[in-house]
This record gives structure tokens, C-alpha cells and sequence, in this order.
């Protein structure tokens, strides 16, 4: 595959790369650069995080990158997430590693790490302290977003060196690509400015797009990025997304109620689930109608689905049951296997008698 190629496959995961010509000069130079990306075990995993990080991760492959999945057990510790009890959160992290190995993720080329692992390591907290030097404790707090906080909270000592761990993580992986969300772009920026001169080199930024909720989007000013992190399903709000292990019953359910007003194609979860889920699994999106409403309609491209319901040519209530027919499909075989598996059965059920803090 030519860089021209490489390049096409891994924008249609970056909603933003920064930059381009630095993605190409990598790519020109190294034929399998490594990309990474972190998560804090923290809940039951949620369908942009199962099947869609699986997705962007096939892409990413696909396109010659070796991936290292960060494994941010202390980093949840830090964030006071499952009660800030580290064992739950390791547990938690083993529960979502069995969810992306029953995906269809390309694990031949996904290696998962743990940042437990070098909590004992000089090297990498070098690294942390070096970071820590170069930055003031307002330019590091600017990042706490990457935290799911705002600037105005108040921070716990840990939350505030959490940024400079994380830019850290870049390059003690030796990461040439952070491909993380847009959530995330502020410690990536960070990792640039000071990539070059404490590290010898500027990682590439290639931040997806964030999975919007199945609420109402909230009303505010926030525009761009901002607001795209604003709108983001939550573990914390059960029926703000589609769970890994949701029964069809509960999909049904959710996206019953999930906003999806008529003819309006901005800000509307159940598009959004269908462009970034379903038209990246099936060929085509087959909606079944009664034939007092026109019977059955088949869609093949997204384009074409956005302009009918755009149109009004389509219900919203058919779009949702579409929408969920589908999503019920593709989680179906991570259910099947935590249902089947007795090691993932177990680690669910704990997974689940644990109390989802933030």
C-alpha cells in the first residue's frame, strides 16, 4: 500500500490529524510506525468504546500501524474512578480487553500494556518530572478535560500531575502516532510542544470523532470540539449509549427513547450511530416498513439515508428500529461469548456489582 493509500485510510479515523504533512513524512520513512491509545477501566464498556474503537483500530492496522492499547489502570486510580479501589480497576481492565478480542479487533497487531507495569520504572517518571519542568501548573491544568473535568474544578493532587503521565506515556511507547479522541487533543498539543526538544521527535495527533449520546444534546456555546466532548455518551448514564453486553431487549428499549427529532439531520445520535457503526459493518441498511407505509426501503451509502430522512421520507421511529436492528447484530457476538466464556462471564458479573464513580 502507497502512502497516498495509508494516509486516505487513517483520515477516515481522524476527524482531525495534526499534522498531515507530518503523517506523510512518517509514513515515507517508517513502514510500521507504532500508534497508541489509552483508556481508564472504569464501568461496562460502551459501543463506541467496543465496537468502534475496534473499527478505527482495524484502520489504523490496515494502514501498516503497529498498535499499542495503554492499559491506564493508575491513571483511573488517579481519576478516582470504581472508587478509586485499584484492584476493581485492574479487574475492569481485564473485562474490557475480553471485550476487543471478541470485536473482530486485529489483534495480531494490537499489543495491550499496563501502566501498573511501569509505576516502578525511573525512567519513565524521568520522563513525567521532565514534562512537569518545562510546563506551569495553568498550562497543565488547561488538559484537565482529558480527565472528563472542567478547568473550574477543583483538582485533587493527583488529577493535577495526571496530564504530565499521560504526555509521558507517548513517548515512553515510543509512540509515533496518538490516536486518541477529540477529547484528548489537549495532551497530545502538549506532547508536541514539548516533544521535540525532550524527546528528539513530535508525535503525529490523529483525534477520532466522539460518539455522541442517545440524549437530547445539551443547550450551550460550546462549539467545535468542546461540544462534541459535551455531547459524548456516559458509563454514568446507563441509557445515554449501547452497552457491549445489552440484551435486545435493552437496545430496543434505549433507542426507543433516544432523541432522533424528524427531519433533522445535525446533532442527531441515530444518524450518527448509523455513519460511524452501521455503514462501517454492512454493505448496505435495510429498514423494514409496513407496506401501509411504503414497505421495506434499502439505503447504500450514508448519503443516501441522510437526504431521505432529511426529507422526512423516513420516520423516525423506523430510523431507531433500523438503527437498533443493526447495533443488536453487532453486539450480539460479544454478548454471546460473555454469556458462553466462563473466564469473561465471571469478569462481567464482578464488572457489574461494582459502583461506577467519577
Amino acid at each position: 500500500m502507497d502512502t497516498d493509500k495509508k494516509i486516505e485510510l487513517i483520515k477516515q479515523v481522524g476527524e482531525e490529524i495534526i499534522t498531515e504533512e507530518d503523517l506523510r513524512k512518517l509514513l515515507d520513512e517508517k513502514k510500521n510506525p507504532i500508534a497508541y491509545d489509552g483508556f481508564e477501566p472504569s464501568g461496562k464498556i460502551h459501543i463506541a468504546q467496543g465496537i468502534l474503537r475496534s473499527i478505527n483500530i482495524n484502520k489504523m492496522t490496515s494502514a501498516g500501524c503497529k498498535f499499542k492499547l495503554w492499559v491506564a489502570d493508575w491513571f483511573a486510580l488517579m481519576n478516582n474512578k470504581m472508587g478509586g479501589d485499584l484492584e476493581k480497576i485492574k479487574i475492569t481492565g481485564e473485562y474490557f480487553t475480553e471485550v476487543w478480542k471478541a470485536s473482530g479487533m486485529d489483534m495480531d497487531n494490537v499489543e495491550f500494556l499496563w501502566a501498573s507495569d511501569v509505576m516502578d520504572d525511573k525512567e519513565y517518571w524521568k520522563k513525567v518530572i521532565e514534562i512537569g519542568r518545562k510546563n506551569t501548573v495553568k498550562r497543565i491544568t488547561r488538559c484537565s478535560q482529558i480527565m472528563g473535568r472542567s478547568e473550574d474544578e477543583s483538582l485533587s493532587g493527583a488529577q493535577i500531575f495526571y496530564p504530565c503521565m499521560q504526555a509521558a506515556d507517548i513517548f515512553h511507547l515510543e509512540a509515533d502516532i496518538a490516536q486518541l479522541g477529540m477529547d484528548q487533543r489537549k495532551v497530545n498539543m502538549l506532547a508536541r510542544e514539548v516533544g521535540d526538544k525532550l524527546f528528539g521527535y513530535k508525535p503525529v495527533a490523529v483525534h477520532h470523532h466522539m460518539l455522541m449520546g442517545l440524549g437530547q444534546p445539551p443547550e450551550s456555546d460550546l462549539k467545535g470540539a468542546d461540544r462534541g466532548i459535551a455531547m459524548k455518551m456516559s458509563k454514568s448514564v446507563p441509557d445515554s449509549a449501547l452497552f457491549m453486553t445489552d440484551s435486545e431487549d435493552d437496545i430496543k428499549r434505549k433507542m426507543k427513547k433516544a432523541y432522533c427529532p424528524e427531519k433533522e439531520i445535525n446533532e442527531n445520535p441515530i444518524l450518527e450511530y448509523a455513519k460511524y457503526l452501521v455503514f462501517e459493518k454492512f454493505d448496505s441498511f435495510k429498514i423494514e416498513r409496513d407496506e401501509k407505509f411504503g414497505g421495506d426501503v434499502e439505503f447504500k451509502s450514508y448519503g443516501e439515508l441522510e437526504e431521505a430522512y432529511g426529507k422526512g421520507e423516513l420516520h423516525p421511529m423506523d430510523l431507531k428500529a433500523g438503527v437498533g436492528n443493526y447495533c443488536n447484530e453487532m453486539i450480539k457476538p460479544i454478548r454471546e461469548h460473555f454469556e458462553k466464556n466462563s473466564k469473561a462471564k465471571e469478569l462481567l458479573e464482578q464488572v457489574k456489582s461494582f459502583e461506577v464513580t467519577r
